[in-house]
């Protein structure tokens, strides 16, 4: 075959090709064309149900800012409106990661005036390519909890050293008074009472940690309340001699509540110690039992200095002092009622407090009775004591 006719041939076949090449493509994209727009879904499949069983709150957002998806605890704790976040701290966390990709994790404070402030730690990550998630947990409940900690431990610590620090100081003056038979029997006498006090306090601290457990009663039993009253009742009649203060009790006899013996004897103990810690020389604390719906109430009512209503609130605090330079003098710890608090809660009890300023106080502590007794039908009307008021002398037990 010449030369012409294969360069002839040759082009014929090209041509061939081509055209197969460009019909092929004209049919591809036709085929391209027909078939039906699936746009590829911005939030990944099974996203959705994973946010759903979150405890966090968790946000996704798109390229623009706008939130795509967000889980019910988002909107609950006012991160989300819509498909807005709120909160500009967070947004501009979100925008930081979308910048240079990298997790940012922070602490954010919501909540401004009027409503409960929160603290919330938000940790924002890269979602793909294009998505940003935003996940935040409530910590208010945790961050409380440490600071009512870090207060204990200060309270404790500055308390721990006032009664330390003054048997330093008088055996100091002991070992200065050493030729003073006089001065060193009247040292003495005050060791002794700042290492009560300050056995009171360990003690104290010691019952209120356990109680501050939650733990459930261990073996409760049946606890007559008779016995529970002349226990706190002789346990502080030598101070109430010493200031001339008259204890009574009243009220109804044989009643019983479920639980722990010494925990009940403890918070009972405490409200009577504390009536005749504040009262005047020469007055009367009175301690009374009652049934009534099903619950037995053990009120101690004093004649003594009252507590101002706008202090009635925070009585029940740790370490918290109506009138710190008198709790000093009378040896209190600012636990006493902290405890009481704490056994009605371990009980399912309750603590209640009447009081005026000047007249007197009546605590009441309110337990569950034993399963088998039943409030008597005579049982008086559940009211306040006053504490002035004279004692029929037939309800008088002690």
């Amino acid at each position: 075959m010449d030369p012409t006719t294969q360069a002839a041939l040759a082009a014929v076949v090209g041509a061939i090709v081509a055209g197969g090449a460009v019909l092929a493509w004209h049919i591809s994209d036709r085929q391209r064309s027909q078939l039906p727009n699936v746009d590829e879904p911005l939030v990944p499949p099974g996203v959705a149900a994973v946010l759903a069983v979150l405890r966090s709150s968790a946000i996704v957002v798109d390229p623009d800012g706008h939130v795509l998806k967000a889980s019910a605890p988002a909107y609950a704790l006012g991160l989300v409106r819509g498909s807005e976040v709120l909160v500009e701290d967070l947004r501009e966390l979100i925008r930081q990661v979308r910048r240079d990709g990298q997790i940012r994790e922070t602490e954010l404070q919501l909540g401004g005036e009027g409503t409960t402030a929160r603290t919330v730690v938000a940790r924002v990550a890269p979602l793909g390519s294009r998505l940003i998630l935003a996940l935040a947990d409530d910590r208010t409940r945790e961050r409380r909890v440490e600071a009512v900690r870090r207060d204990f431990v200060a309270n404790v610590s500055h308390e721990l050293k006032t009664p330390v620090g003054a048997i330093r100081l008088l055996a100091e003056a002991v070992t200065d008074a050493a030729d003073d038979p006089e001065a060193v029997h009247r040292f003495a006498r005050r060791m002794l009472i700042e290492s009560d006090r300050l056995g009171t306090l360990v003690q104290q601290i010691i019952e209120l940690s356990r109680l501050q457990g939650d733990d459930p009663l261990e073996k409760p039993v049946r606890v007559r309340l008779d016995e529970v009253l002349a226990a706190a009742v002789d346990f502080s009649a030598t101070e109430a001699e010493a200031k001339g203060i008259t204890l009574v009790t009243a009220g109804e006899e044989d009643l019983e509540v479920f639980g722990s013996l010494d925990q009940v004897s403890a918070a009972v103990s405490n409200l009577v110690a504390n009536a005749v810690a504040y009262s005047e020389v020469g007055s009367r604390v009175l301690v009374t039992t009652r049934a009534q719906d099903e619950t037995a109430q053990i009120s101690v009512v004093d004649q003594g200095i009252g507590i101002p209503a706008r202090e009635i609130d925070r009585i029940f605090e740790r370490f918290y002092r109506v009138d710190p330079a008198r709790h000093r003098s009378t040896g209190g710890t600012g636990l006493g009622l902290s405890i009481v608090k704490h056994v009605a809660a371990t009980h399912g009890g309750d603590v209640s407090v009447w009081s005026v300023e000047g007249q007197g106080s009546t605590f009441t502590l309110t337990l569950p009775l034993s399963p088998h007794q039943t409030p008597s039908p005579s049982s008086p009307p559940n009211r306040d004591v006053d504490p002035g008021a004279d004692i029929d002398q037939q309800e008088v037990r002690r």
